[in-house]
């Protein structure tokens, strides 16, 4: 076989292999979205079988002899992007290879039937339901572990599925690290915010006006309507890539801030998923890095840009022309309340300040749970022990505690590092973008946020998976990832704002 076919016919298995995985987000998608309460147990019938067919074509001996084909070819030479595709198979190949498929389809299974019994325990505060649900997935992600490998924690086998080449212990050096300066500078800004007494800005903002300005604000950034869609869930996401990028949000009719910088968020999100080259549809070259990179994207456009003063200038007008009870709003109070800092129980809706405590808090229990130091019933009163230690403050019931978010009934434990890294990751990448575009504050006063988005695309989205994450910090901004940007931007930002 020539090197020519071989690689056409690797190609096209690739592809396949992507298309297949697109074809279980968008079930996944209609699960949170429209799908009838009944149709759980199929749904979890539908998605173990996409599952198992797409390990299969994964794992499977045709991708082990095309890889090694191309294996002898590269060594010829195959062109950059080509070996950005063999680089990534092959470690995708050598993980699905250890895992039975049997394990695979049983986690998918399981995934759905959980996510639709989190829906319903959340929303009675009940624990002890989900908990049966908690306890299997988290036996089936320890035996793919084992079955993985790993030289340190089963738990660096779990996080390398969303932060490829990182380990436990690396992470929990760089939170550490963060902990240590972040939890004195967390301490004088919440103590200046309760001296300050900044109360929410409260009102009534009917839902479907808020639907209208979410869409306003995303397109406004750059999201591509024709490429996608907002819709409504319990716990907003982003799926799909390039042609086909929808996200989910959520509202609250007493609260402007809920829906705006969901919005923000996902839509940052679906800009990364939208701005893959499209030469290279279906394949690793146009996908994303890692989860830190991608959580990047939506805390820069969130944070970084939505959070800003100059963001505001243009934005207010907006929200005020939407809704009669914002009509008095000013400049000041309103930037002073969408940056007010507190202790809160939710994450999503957490400050930039505390938001990263809300994340060594999952990752301290995600660790203890894999590796066996916490059980499973045992999680409601770790939470809010720990919720008491780092933010002073305790959950009134489950729903706002341990059960806020969606992600372990998925099955997504390693996930949750990936947000405080794409913190880190969005501080440095912004301070690069300033240096780059140096009216970049002017830009966003006017409402002009196509260089900023011309600059992302360039250096980030359309290299794809061309670097990984580590590797591609340091190409944007010619240094390894540093957690003194995200300090020196909330000491920054914060004691300006409360004068700490």
């Amino acid at each position: 076989m020539t090197a020519e076919k071989c690689l056409e016919l690797f190609s096209s298995l690739v592809k396949e292999i992507h298309d297949l995985g697109c074809a279980e987000e968008l079930l996944g998608w209609d699960q949170q979205t429209f799908m009838p309460p009944k149709g759980a147990e199929a749904r979890a019938s539908q998605m173990a079988v996409l599952a198992g067919v797409r390990h299969d074509r994964l794992a499977g001996d045709r991708m082990a002899e095309l890889l090694a084909a191309l294996d002898e070819s590269e060594k010829g030479g195959l062109d950059p992007d080509a070996r950005v595709n063999v680089r990534e198979l092959r470690r995708l190949h050598g993980r699905a290879r250890k895992v039975p498929g049997e394990l695979v389809r049983e986690l998918a299974r399981l995934q759905s039937l959980g996510q639709d019994a989190w829906v319903r325990a959340r929303k009675e505060s009940d624990f002890p339901s989900f908990a049966p649900w908690l306890e299997k997935i988290l036996a089936l992600k320890r035996r793919i572990a084992d079955a993985i490998g790993y030289e340190g924690s089963p738990y660096d086998a779990l996080l390398d599925e969303f932060e490829p080449g990182a380990t436990t212990a690396e992470i929990a050096t760089l939170f550490d690290e963060l902990k240590e300066e972040l939890v004195p500078l967390a301490g004088r800004i919440l103590e200046a915010a309760r001296r300050a007494a900044l109360e929410p800005i409260r009102g009534t903002y009917p839902i479907p006006d808020q639907e209208k300005l979410a869409r306003r604000l995303a397109g406004m950034i750059g999201y591509d309507f024709e490429a996608g869609r907002i819709d409504v869930s319990a716990h907003p996401f982003t799926t799909g890539t390039l042609h086909d990028v929808r996200f989910t949000n959520r509202y609250d009719e007493n609260d402007l801030t809920v829906g705006i910088f969901g919005a923000l968020h996902e839509g940052g999100h679906a800009l990364y998923q939208q701005g893959f080259d499209p030469a290279h549809e279906g394949t690793p070259r146009a996908d994303w890095v890692s989860l830190g990179i991608h959580e990047s994207q939506s805390r820069l456009w969130e944070n970084m840009v939505g959070r800003s003063r100059a963001f505001w200038e243009h934005a207010l007008p907006l929200v005020k022309e939407s809704f009669t009870d914002a009509a008095g709003l000013t400049l000041d109070a309103w930037h002073r309340n969408v940056n007010r800092a507190e202790a809160s129980l939710i994450r999503v809706e957490a400050d930039e300040v505390t938001y990263n405590l809300h994340i060594l808090l999952r990752f301290e229990i995600e660790v203890d749970l894999v590796e066996g130091r916490a059980a499973v019933a045992d999680l409601p009163s770790i939470w809010n022990e720990k919720m008491r230690a780092s933010l002073g403050i305790e959950p009134p019931n489950d729903a706002r505690g341990v059960l806020q978010d969606i992600h372990w009934s998925a099955g997504l434990l390693g996930y949750f590092p990936t947000y405080t890294l794409g913190n880190l990751y969005a501080a440095q990448f912004y301070r690069a973008a300033a240096r780059a575009i140096p009216d970049l504050e002017g830009c966003l006063r006017r409402g002009e946020f196509g260089l900023l988005l011309d600059w992302l695309r360039r250096e980030i989205h359309w290299r794809g998976r061309t670097y990984r994450a580590g590797e591609l910090v340091r190409v944007v901004t010619g240094e390894p990832l540093r957690s003194s940007y995200l300090m020196e931007y909330l000491e920054e930002k914060y004691t300006a704002l409360y004068a700490a």
